[in-house]
């Protein structure tokens, strides 16, 4: 084990994988995490334990933590020829004759102007189909509990799906325009909610329940294959 090159006390390198190590005063063991979404690694400490215990831990669990890392899937470097979904259904990434990028079909096309810029033109697509999508069922859902919501952005966020401030403005991420129709549905519905209730309690799910029938299953959905909506890489940054 060995100091990350360049790196402060907060990173560490393990059998060549990178693991940040995270003093938190609320954690009272040691805890070893992987994102599913990025596959990075974190060590929280409770602030009292040393380095050298730390690592000691980190040993100990060098097996367990390579194994976890084999069974991630691989990201997907987005391209011409790339198919990734759309909506919940898989279209093909191409480059064609047309003057911005546009779903035809079973295809995303792109622009020949984007020719070298594939990927970012795939995600500024996928973003102005989630403005359009997201910003329609914000305004149904609204109308609905007879409240207005105010600004709604987006982002590329990878700790959660959507936000919802006290002051009425909603945040979504740009990668639910992935997901199929109904998800995105349920997730404007879950935001929205909270301009009524601004938590989690039984009253909370009333209201989402009442906006989004059977949302369960599609709070299920994200669960199980929303961190595969992550692993899908666009060079450059289009979201924040």
């Amino acid at each position: 084990m060995a100091r990350g090159r360049g790196e402060d006390d907060t990173l560490v390198v393990l059998d060549g994988v990178a693991v940040g190590l995270r003093r938190s005063a609320q954690a009272r063991r040691l805890s070893l995490r992987v994102s599913g979404i990025d596959g990075r690694v974190t060590l929280t400490l409770p602030r009292r334990v040393g380095r050298s215990e730390a690592l000691r831990f980190l040993e100990d669990k060098a097996g367990w933590l390579q194994g976890v890392l084999a069974r991630q899937v691989a990201p997907v470097v987005v391209q011409a020829g790339t198919r990734l979904p759309v909506e919940g259904r898989e279209r093909e990434v191409m480059v064609g004759a047309v003057r911005a990028a546009l779903i035809d079909g079973a295809a995303l096309v792109v622009p020949q102007r984007a020719a070298g810029r594939v990927g970012p033109a795939v995600a500024a697509c996928l973003r102005e189909l989630a403005r359009v999508r997201l910003a329609e069922a914000c305004d149904r859902h609204a109308a609905t509990l007879g409240r207005r919501h105010r600004r709604l952005t987006l982002r590329d966020t990878r700790s959660r799906w959507g936000s919802c401030t006290a002051a009425g403005d909603l945040m979504f991420s740009w990668r639910l325009a992935m997901a199929p129709p109904e998800v995105l549905d349920y997730v404007a519905a879950h935001e929205v909610a909270h301009l009524v209730e601004m938590n989690h309690a039984p009253a909370f799910w009333a209201q989402v329940a009442r906006l989004c029938p059977g949302h369960a299953v599609h709070r299920a959905w994200l669960r199980r294959a929303g961190g595969g909506l992550h692993r899908y890489r666009f060079e450059t940054a289009a979201g924040d």
